[in-house]
Formats: C-alpha cells, structure tokens, sequence
C-alpha cells in the first residue's frame, strides 16, 4: 500500500525540481529521501523519475502518480479540516506579523476582538518595519500592505487601500499645488525610504483608469526618513507634499488638517493583504488561521479610508504650476 508520505515525496520532489530541494522541504536528509524514493519505484515496478546530475523529471508514469498524490493529499487535508471543524473549537497560539502602524491602529483592535470570542486562542501580534521570512522566524501569518513577491506564499486581499499625495494648506497656501504629477519634481517632497533605497521616484497611475498609463516621476527634499510617521507629522507642520497610505490621512483628510493633491493619480501598491507562508501539500490550515483570516476580512470588509474623500484644496489655495502661469515655489533648501 502506498503511504501519505511517500506522496507527499513524489509531490515535493516533483514541485522542487531535485531531491535535494524535496528533502529540505520535507525536513529529511538527502540520503534518505533518495533511498525511499528508490524502495518505492522499486516496489511499484516503474520508475517515476528521468534523473541526471542537473535535472529531475518525471516520466509519464510520474506524471500519472503525482496527479492523482495530489488529489489524494487534497481529500485528506479536506476531511482534516471537516473532522476538526466538528469536534473541536478552535485552540493554540497564532504568532502574527504585522507593520508598525496599520498593525497598531487596525489590526490591533480586531485581535483583541477576536481573542474574546475564541478564549482558547493565544495571539501574539509582532509589529516590524518589513515582512520577514514567515517560515524562517515562525509566523503562521501576516497582515501587510502589498502582496509579498514570493510565489510560493500564500495571499488574500483583505481590503483595498492606495497611497495618495497630500499636503497641510499651509504648504499649499504658500507654494501652491501642483497640476500633473511632472510638477512634483518643482516641490518640496517628504520622501520615506524603505530599504535603504538611494531611489527617489513616485510611480504615480491614474485612479480611474483614463488618463493612459502611470507616470513616474524623481522628486526631490530636503526632508527624508524611514517612518512613514515621522513623515506625516512634518507634512502637517507644512513642510512639504507626501505620499501615505489612505488609511493613515483619510481622517486628517476629513478633518481639513491635510489636502488632496493631485486626487486623480494615487499609488495603487497598497492594498490589505492576509499571508501564510508556504505549506506542505497535504496540510490543513489549522482552524484558528481559518477562523482568524474570516474574522479580519469582515472588520475590515468597508473600511472607513475607502469612504468618499473630502474636497481636494481648501478655499483660496491656487494649483500654481505650468506653463501659463508662475512656477510655485518650493521652499529654500539650507
């Protein structure tokens, strides 16, 4: 008989592309996945794999096994999940990355939401300035804001969410604003740099769409930092326009403490999105992560940042910018 590990081998080697990669992910030493890879094609009568020093390739009878192991291993991790949604409630620890302040503001709260309701849950929330490795530092999961360029990870979008281009009116007063995103490059910019980037470019695409395609654009500060935060509070004191996540400014927005700019293009890199790391195939998500990513879809199902924003400029501030008319001008570098 054919055991659930020998296809979770087929399938891992199959998906790594060599035994050598199968055996890391399946926490085995080589040897021994290159031995039960052997008693299996043995006992079988058929060989699964064309193998060369290079490159690992199955044959049509590999092909036909690793099908169907991957359909097997789905039905148990199918019945998994059903058998444990209906005798147990959900139990453990959930260990959760999530940035600084969309963590601290909303992710937070709904934590603790969610705690109440499943009192044998244990949540530790790690706030950190970039997603780390979810399998290497043990996280079950993560809530960021772009999806992770990983292939092998595992997302969904939890809520939409963009970075948009604001100013305090009094940099507006002063300055004016600008009329198409080229005229950013004649102002004052809060730049955050992520990452040690030396780079100072806004990838700014048009909201609705019709106005052609993105436009990027070199700015230049005199202000810089790496906290979105430390940024924020310096476009409010006047000191020049920034890009920040809707989530953040929707409020200043509202209350008038900050001004749109340029409401027709935004930075659309920033939606909400739920990571798991990559699993083996076969294994269940545990219900705690199940029941946890549902709970945070519904909290954040109509966020308040996507509510209809205020107008883009208070009264009397000129858009100064163009040919046609005076250059703003940004404040004097020192």
């Amino acid at each position: 008989m054919i055991e659930h590990h020998e296809l979770l081998l087929v399938v891992q080697a199959a998906e790594q592309g060599s035994l050598a990669a199968a055996a890391r992910a399946l926490d085995l030493e080589p040897p021994a996945v290159t031995k039960r890879l052997a008693a299996l094609e043995s006992r079988l009568g058929v060989r699964l794999f064309h193998r060369t020093t290079r490159r690992l390739a199955l044959t049509d009878e590999g092909e036909l096994f690793c099908a169907r192991a991957r359909e097997l291993l789905a039905g148990l991790a199918s019945l998994e999940s059903e058998l444990q949604d209906s005798v147990s409630e959900a139990r453990g620890t959930v260990r959760l990355a999530s940035s600084f302040g969309f963590g601290r503001r909303w992710v937070a709260p709904a934590l603790a939401g969610f705690q109440r309701a499943h009192p044998h849950v244990e949540i530790q929330l790690h706030l950190m300035e970039r997603l780390p490795d979810l399998a290497a530092a043990g996280f079950d999961a993560a809530v960021w804001l772009w999806s992770p360029r990983r292939a092998s990870t595992v997302t969904r979008k939890l809520a939409s969410n963009r970075r948009v281009l604001v100013a305090a009116p009094a940099y507006a007063q002063r300055h004016g604003l600008p009329r198409a995103p080229q005229e950013l490059a004649q102002h004052a910019c809060l730049v955050v740099r992520e990452d040690e980037a030396k780079s100072t470019a806004w990838k700014l695409a048009p909201v609705d769409g019709r106005r052609g395609g993105p436009v990027t654009v070199q700015v230049h500060g005199a202000l810089s930092t790496n906290s979105g935060e430390v940024a924020r509070d310096w476009a409010l004191a006047g000191h020049g326009i920034m890009l920040r996540s809707l989530w953040d400014v929707h409020a200043l927005l509202a209350e008038g403490r900050l001004v749109h700019v340029l409401p027709e293009y935004a930075m659309l890199d920033a939606d909400v999105h739920w990571v798991l790391p990559p699993r083996r195939p076969g294994s269940a998500v545990p219900l705690r992560l199940r029941l946890l990513q549902e709970h945070l879809a519904r909290h954040l199902a109509d966020p308040p940042w996507l509510q209809p924003l205020p107008g883009t400029a208070t009264e009397g501030v000129s858009r100064r910018a163009g040919p046609a008319s005076a250059r703003p001008t940004p404040p004097r570098r020192r």
